[in-house]
């Protein structure tokens, strides 16, 4: 029987109607709390695991400094942490590394943007459904298959170009670095090109103006905030790229800015340590910490500056 009486043609509300409806009201919001602490979990790995690298690398390398000054390890020139008299001059190794993903850079860059904006803007549907599957099947190849064929392909290649190349040097590693990196600058670009709205285009055209004078004047200025995140994501991935260095530019240190010459890396430092003898806790194990923490500063170094430029760029268009 009911205990609320109609009232102008509403119908009758019974306490057991309430009382069932607020029950699914709270169980809904229960459910709800537990998706959403399910995803804050989810979101809180990635934060946690970076914390986790920091800190170990942080006590790690400060084991190192309290043995090493950092003044030396800043300003020498060279590295030899495993030989008997020891260097610890982070320089050959940063002087590698920023040479091969600079060669490697020049390479992705360049091609990664025009095929960006040539399947965005110029490719037919039925081209764009071909590449891009080629394009992700290129960054999904093992990095160690790219070492080799860049030491037993790329390298004769230029050899033949330039006879007093090396075998072993940063050139070939780096052109077949930036080969690598292609499909990640490529992909994003395209992306971000695609999210530019139409009506910028139409407008473009209503002007008069060409469909290469609309996508390098219009839809790319408007969309290099994703442009520039593609580039930086290039750049983290050419920092840390480890096998195709290790077996195509060398693994002697060297101090040098010339591409057709033969340096090791800081990755390639680092694969070199972690696959030798050393005992745990010694000074030259350590020395994998101190470059480890140079190298994330460095990529750290490279994502500010990229958010810096997505910024810039976000606000004037």
């Amino acid at each position: 029987m009911s205990v609320l009486t109609k009232a102008e043609g509403l119908p009758a509300v019974t306490p057991g109607s309430v009382s069932d409806r607020l029950a699914k009201r709270r169980s809904r919001h229960v459910k709800e709390r537990v998706i959403e602490f399910g995803l804050f979990l989810a979101a809180l790995v990635s934060v946690a695991t970076t914390v986790a690298i920091v800190i170990v690398l942080l006590a790690e390398s400060f084991l190192f400094f309290t043995k090493v000054s950092l003044w030396d390890f800043l300003t020498d020139t060279q590295w030899t942490p495993l030989f008997a008299d020891a260097h610890y001059g982070i320089l050959p190794l940063l002087s590698g590394t920023l040479v091969s993903s600079f060669v490697a850079l020049a390479v992705a860059i360049p091609l990664g943007t025009i095929i960006a904006i040539y399947l965005s803007e110029f490719a037919p549907f039925s081209v764009r459904e071909v590449a891009k599957p080629f394009l992700e099947l290129l960054g999904g190849i093992p990095t160690i298959v790219y070492g080799y064929f860049a030491l037993l392909f790329v390298t004769p290649l230029l050899q033949s170009i330039f006879p007093s190349l090396p075998g072993f040097n940063l050139l070939s590693a780096g052109i077949v670095m930036g080969i690598m990196i292609i499909p990640y600058v490529s992909s994003v670009s395209e992306d971000a090109m695609r999210a530019v709205p139409m009506s910028l285009r139409e407008g473009s055209y209503a002007m008069g103006a060409t469909r290469f004078q609309t996508a390098v004047r219009v839809v790319t200025p408007a969309a290099f905030s994703g442009i520039a995140a593609a580039y930086i994501l290039g750049i983290s991935r050419a920092v840390g790229e480890t096998m195709i260095l290790a077996v195509a530019a060398g693994t002697q240190p060297n101090l040098t800015w010339n591409p057709m010459e033969s340096a090791a890396t800081i990755t390639s430092f680092i694969v070199q340590v972690a696959l030798g003898d050393l005992p745990h806790g010694s000074l030259a194990y350590q020395t994998i910490f101190a470059a480890g923490l140079t190298l994330c500063l460095l990529t750290l170094a490279f994502n500010v500056i990229g958010h810096l430029l997505r910024k810039r760029y976000r606000q004037a268009y």
